[in-house]
């Protein structure tokens, strides 16, 4: 069960409230930093591992990674023995808990699995169709103004320097949009309400903008 957080926010005078924070899921809590420790090992682990991937092979990272990993567990399971050993102890194996742990997946969870990811392909596809083949003019242009804004993205950063950019921002832009959401929000509508006002005079200066009553009958 997840529990409910709390923190502090300043009350402008130097003084703090708590507030009680939304609950969340697991990975929710280490992207909103809700345990520091926690989402300090889980960032800077994966920051070193994508900074090490953009220097090496994948399978030269995998393999120190992997080689590293057994090192400390045949290093620890040794001292283990040793200790017990000398203590005239059985505590048995030191991993023991871990290796009853149940990590087979279940037909049920594979068949949800799948059919979340079947939705997501079958709505990624129509969706560049109806982008493509021109279903909305005005919606295709916006999507040809992103794909030209990203060719010079790709001239900018290669894509593990992409993928470090959002793996920052993951850990980074959902907390600071926490802290600051009220004026975050008031901006977010302004810039929402003009380009919906710029959409709209697009829309009735091009006719062909979006498809008739008649058409999407047929």
């Amino acid at each position: 069960m997840v529990k409910r957080q709390n923190s502090r926010v300043s009350n402008g005078n130097g003084h703090y409230n708590r507030l009680d924070l939304p609950p969340r899921g697991p990975v929710e809590s280490l992207i909103y930093w809700r345990d520091v420790k926690k989402s300090a090992v889980v960032f800077g682990g994966g920051l070193a591992i994508l900074l090490a991937m953009s220097l090496f092979s994948l399978i030269s990272v995998f393999s120190y990674l992997s080689l590293l990993l057994l090192f400390g567990t045949i290093s620890f399971r040794i001292y283990k023995n040793v200790l017990q050993a000398v203590q005239k102890t059985s505590e048995g194996h030191p991993f023991k808990d871990y290796l009853e742990l149940d990590l087979t997946l279940s037909q049920e969870k594979v068949q949800q699995l799948a059919t979340v990811a079947v939705a997501h392909v079958n709505a990624l596809v129509t969706g560049l169709r109806r982008l493509f083949l021109v279903e909305d003019l005005v919606d295709s242009i916006k999507f040809g103004v992103l794909l030209y804004w990203l060719t010079y993205v790709g001239a900018l950063f290669n894509g593990m320097t992409c993928v470090m950019i959002g793996f920052v921002a993951l850990f980074t832009l959902p907390k600071v949009y926490e802290n600051n959401k009220q004026s975050i929000d008031t901006h977010l509508e302004m810039v929402r309400s003009k380009i919906q006002e710029i959409t709209e005079k697009v829309k009735a200066a091009v006719p062909l903008g979006k498809k008739t009553e008649t058409e999407k009958t047929k």
